[in-house]
């Protein structure tokens, strides 16, 4: 009988910046800082106009955030980064030597990030019923990420047609849009009948507070790992407490990048080390 040994290749590890950053030019380097000590291979921004991508229903809704009590449309004013900030990500990003991208959430996002020359592209679980905003995105031919939250298999399969015909390869992620997510509601063996049902690629998109999952996500199939970030889980902010920090990351990128290490060949040997206590142990050679 032959045996068929899994080949665990190193994983892409995307660290989701979102909008951790607070609106915080400081707070998005020392991200970007922490995802390249941490040996993650991209860092992920999104980018919207607030105007366009917020319902109507929601811009004049209060909330109380670090600078008051103001609505929810300008806290997303507040937080937004435009051409300055995102030059200077750019810049910084390429001295650091990491891939950037980021999640546009209106055509006119997708225009604004075609300047940067990127990758890469994102749909967000809440953009994958956005027709024009998937047309667009798969109009640029980039390998992109797609987000499966908030939706249905017939749904996913919509969006992949689209894809499919622009001829623009894609990346389906399985995601729970929970912030955090309960670890009863991953449903992580969806991952393998993603793969099996749509014939494509399938990474992880995690928002739990745990680092496990993903762990797991990687052994069902999962190569691509996509994981919110932060400075510290306790800051301001709805996604804080959804993200890993430093210790979380270091873990995560620890065991994942050395998996083919410590699984090996699946050749039974005796090693150099093994050789040497058999002279102890072995009293009737």
């Amino acid at each position: 009988m032959k045996i068929i040994l899994q080949n665990y290749k190193k994983p892409f590890l995307i660290a989701e910046i979102g909008i951790n950053h607070n609106g915080s030019i400081n707070n998005a380097k020392k991200l970007i800082d922490l995802a390249k000590a941490c040996e993650f291979n991209a860092v992920k921004f999104q980018k919207r106009n607030p105007d366009v991508s917020i319902p109507k229903d929601q811009k004049n809704k209060l909330r109380q955030t670090p600078w008051g009590e103001i609505t929810y449309l300008d806290y997303k004013k507040k937080i937004e980064f435009g051409k300055k900030e995102f030059d200077e990500i750019d810049r910084y990003c390429k001295r650091k030597k990491i891939f950037w991208f980021a999640s546009a959430w209106d055509v006119e996002s997708v225009v604004f990030l075609k300047r940067y020359k990127l990758k890469y592209n994102k749909v967000a679980s809440a953009m994958l019923k956005n027709i024009e905003l998937l047309k667009k995105i798969a109009g640029e031919k980039k390998l992109t990420f797609i987000s499966t939250g908030m939706c249905n298999l017939k749904d996913i399969q919509k969006c992949i047609k689209i894809f499919k015909e622009k001829k623009c390869k894609f990346i389906l992620m399985h995601c729970v849009s929970n912030y955090p997510c309960p670890l009863e509601d991953l449903n992580l063996n969806m991952i393998p009948v993603l793969k099996k049902k749509f014939k494509c690629e399938v990474g992880y998109s995690g928002h739990e507070s745990h680092v496990s999952p993903s762990i797991m996500a990687y052994f069902l199939g999962a190569r691509y790992i996509e994981r919110h970030i932060t400075l510290d889980r306790s800051m301001w902010g709805t996604d804080q407490a959804a993200s890993l920090s430093e210790n979380g990351m270091r873990t995560l990128s620890n065991i994942l990048n050395k998996t083919n290490k410590v699984l090996g060949d699946g050749i039974k040997k005796v090693t150099k080390r093994e050789k040497e206590l058999i002279k102890k142990f072995r009293y009737w050679d």
